[in-house]
């Protein structure tokens, strides 16, 4: 049963009047007394004694009522029966309370106790379904004040701290309870094995362990001769030798931004929007050598199943990977991974198998001085991320069959938001991250002339899955 803040929680020893009564005690179950529209009290299950004698009686409050009790017009309302009454011995004829008033030389007043015992058993109760225990908490955390106390300057010092603490405790488990329900909504947007294949996530090599598959050919970059290389950039084709170096050096020209399709008057125009030029004009941007987008499909690892006996929750994080170009395609150069919370859990530059041919720092942000004395290698990143990373693990990303391509990690568990916020046309179209937070977050990233940041891109992730979860909610109420 859940009680309103206004209800009031004490005890109150009710004294009978009746020339005939030989009961010493009553029995009551947890009841609610309605008293008037803005006071409840609340009687605890629990035996409680009676006077010896009959006539009328003090009532002695145990927790202090917020408003003044009037017994004029009292409505008693019990809400279930009380147990069957057991023989007990006789217990003393004064009410029981709370907190003793001792001399008037105590440390502490009584009622500077008494309050704050009111409000720690106000916080309890947020975190224990049972009244009584809740009472009993909040005396002992009381007591516990009291005893390391010398002054009553000490006592509220003490005192205000302890109710800090509930408080925080109290907002902590709400949050756990808040996460739990976020967890399971989340797992409505993990991607079935069918999405999995039609956007190109990386899945087991049916037959070469170690190795993956992709829906579409990786192979984008290399010709039918194994000694021919297609240019990413520019298209062209180019020769290496047996070691994937270029046999003769020749530079591209290429644009880095896309074409982009506009309405004009009497028809459609394409062009990149890096320099406005139309498509087919001469490259904008110049590099010594050509670069080629191959990713290997050898060395991946795969995240494995929990414990039965592992109850705990199996974690939820958002992950960004940054990629430059080698002589044998694109790898990882870093990785940074963020928890729900929005904290980096993880986050290291990695040092390339291969000779770098282009950090790619206009887009990817990480420079040679960066990796340089970097000796994090992927087996190493693969060994840490296995470390946390089970197979019951949700992993949050945008594209993220690039960044579990480029970690060659094989992993199922997966939230994408280019799925989860598609494009229009639909796939194989999807809408960039900038154009997602700019539209739901109502925030510009990927501002940064030295490139984009991988713990801004993966936090962006993480707050565009709160932010839907969060109108979810509010759909379902």
């Amino acid at each position: 049963m859940r009680y309103p803040p206004y209800v009031c929680v004490f005890f109150v020893l009710f004294f009978l009047s009746h020339s005939t009564a030989h009961m010493n005690y009553i029995s009551l179950g947890t009841a609610v007394i309605g008293v008037d529209n803005n006071l409840h009290l609340i009687l605890p299950e629990g035996l409680f004694p009676l006077p010896a004698s009959s006539g009328s009686g003090h009532v002695t409050s145990v927790l202090t009522p917020i408003s003044q009790v009037t017994t004029s017009a009292v409505a008693v309302r019990q809400m279930y029966h009380a147990p069957a009454v057991t023989p007990l011995q006789r217990y003393r004829t004064t009410a029981p309370v709370l907190i003793p008033c001792e001399a008037a030389k105590d440390k502490v007043p009584h009622e500077i106790r008494q309050r704050y015992v009111n409000m720690f058993t106000e916080e309890f109760l947020k975190t224990t379904a049972n009244v009584n225990e809740a009472f009993e908490k909040a005396l002992n955390e009381e007591k516990a004040v009291y005893n390391r106390s010398v002054n009553k300057l000490k006592y509220l010092s003490v005192a205000v701290n302890a109710l800090k603490k509930l408080k925080n405790q109290s907002a902590v488990s709400m949050k756990m309870k808040t996460k739990a329900n976020d967890l399971k909504s989340l797992k409505d947007y993990i991607l079935t094995e069918e999405t999995l294949v039609e956007s190109n996530f990386p899945v087991q090599h049916p037959e070469n362990p170690g190795c993956a598959v992709l829906f579409v050919d990786s192979k984008k970059g290399i010709c039918s001769a194994s000694l021919k290389r297609i240019c990413c950039r520019c298209g062209s084709t180019y020769s290496v030798n047996q070691m994937g170096k270029h046999t003769r050096k020749e530079e591209c020209n290429y644009h880095h931004g896309k074409g982009v399709t506009k309405k004009v008057p009497g028809g459609v125009e394409t062009r990149y929007s890096c320099c406005e030029g139309v498509m087919g004009a001469p490259g904008c941007q110049v590099f010594q050598v050509h670069v080629h987008d191959f990713v290997s499909l050898e060395g991946f690892v795969s995240t494995v199943p929990r414990l039965p006996s592992d109850t705990s929750c199996p974690g939820v994080y958002s992950l960004d990977c940054d990629m430059c170009y080698t002589i044998h395609g694109l790898e990882l150069s870093r990785v940074t991974v963020v928890n729900w919370s929005l904290q980096v859990v993880y986050d290291t530059f990695v040092r390339p198998d291969n000779e770098v041919i282009d950090y790619n720092t206009r887009f990817s942000g990480v420079s040679e001085e960066d990796v340089k004395g970097n000796r994090t290698s992927l087996r190493e990143v693969q060994e840490t991320l296995l470390s946390f990373v089970s197979a019951d693990t949700i992993l949050i990303g945008h594209g993220l069959e690039t960044d579990l391509c480029a970690l060659k990690l094989l992993h199922g568990t997966v939230v994408d938001t280019s799925v989860v916020f598609p494009h229009r046309l639909g796939l194989p179209h999807k809408l960039t991250l900038n154009n997602l937070t700019a539209e739901y977050l109502m925030r510009i990233i990927q501002e940064s002339v030295c490139g984009h940041d991988t713990e801004e891109d993966a936090a962006a992730c993480m707050e565009l899955m709160l932010w839907r979860l969060k109108e979810d909610g509010k759909m379902k109420k």
